[in-house]
């Protein structure tokens, strides 16, 4: 029981929040159009603050983590491999459907569920392993999957298409700005004046617990009759395997030398879906199921990101 307390300390908070957007939501106090200011205020301004703060504030060579970067990316694309070959050759499903259940196993709430619980647990490595992160979903992972979606069954995908459209919209990324300002201050080693500063940092601390209310109304209205088959098995893929995934390239391949990003890296994995993927399913029509999963996963990833954390306790 002890060694429980510490943790549900951890996660108890983060889900309450989660919890308290959804109440004050179905209550009526808060519109879920509401949900998308809050969410467009925390994507455009308080995030890229964070991510400039935690990348600025850092020598370049502790935020230029090359082995962190290959692990999450080679993790991550395992189970991006393993969750189309399961949708589209053991279940028979068309391309767009498998890339959506492949997403739904692959890519975290970096964002908004992610930076909160490494923050808590291990400080301000947080802000590192976010950036990390968002330079492999951004780069590599959200850009695959498109790609996929967007193919022909049996054809060529629009993959040129798909690529001047990622780089389009990184150049439109706020994050991206935060990312790229941050590394630029550090490597120069210059300091903003006072003023500046205490304003961004102002931002920053306004988006963890506003990104967490954001999720919670988000679920509002959302529904898992009829679709229970397929929900449970991209439930069990992000909570489950996509942490497992991490561990053995951890464990075996790609090493993190430092075990506050290492413990990053494995929570990462075992973080519930983007907050965007019910919105990039809904351009193939898959957005009852997205939903669906989004509402299950993030639910369930209390129990399952207690147990984690639990075991790093034990076993560091």
């Amino acid at each position: 029981m002890n060694a429980i307390l510490p943790i549900l300390g951890i996660t108890g908070p983060i889900y309450l929040v989660i919890a308290l957007g959804y109440v004050f939501t179905r209550q009526g106090m808060f519109a879920k159009a509401d949900m998308q200011v809050f969410g467009k205020f925390t994507l455009n301004l308080a995030l890229p603050a964070l991510l400039f703060n935690a990348l600025s504030q850092r020598s370049l060579g502790d935020i230029l983590n090359a082995d962190y970067l290959l692990a999450y990316a080679l993790g991550s694309m395992v189970m991006i491999l393993g969750g189309l070959f399961w949708a589209r050759k053991v279940l028979g499903h068309s391309l767009s459907y498998s890339s959506m259940m492949a997403m739904g196993m692959s890519c975290p709430n970096s964002g908004f569920v992610g930076y909160p619980i490494i923050l808590l647990s291990f400080g301000p490595v947080a802000g590192v392993a976010l950036a990390l992160n968002m330079i492999v979903e951004n780069l590599l992972l959200i850009p695959v999957l498109l790609a996929v979606a967007d193919s022909v069954d049996g054809q060529r995908g629009q993959w040129k298409q798909v690529l001047r459209q990622t780089l389009t919209n990184l150049a439109k990324n706020p994050m991206i700005w935060g990312i790229a300002g941050g590394f630029v201050l550090s490597w120069s080693g210059w300091t903003l004046p006072a003023v500046l500063g205490r304003t961004i940092n102002l931002f920053a601390q306004a988006s963890a617990v506003l990104s967490l209310f954001v999720i919670g109304g988000a679920l509002v209205g959302l529904k898992v009759e009829g679709l229970k088959g397929t929900v449970s098995q991209i439930a069990v893929g992000k909570l489950f395997l996509h942490p497992l995934a991490m561990w053995a390239v951890v464990a075996w391949f790609v090493p993190i030398a430092d075990p506050a990003l290492r413990s990053a890296a494995l929570l990462t994995g075992a973080l519930p879906m983007l907050g965007i993927y019910t919105l990039l399913s809904q351009r193939h029509g898959h957005g009852a199921i997205s939903a669906a999963a989004l509402l299950v996963t993030t639910v369930g990833s209390f129990f399952t990101l207690s147990g984690l954390l639990w075991l790093l306790q034990q076993h560091p």
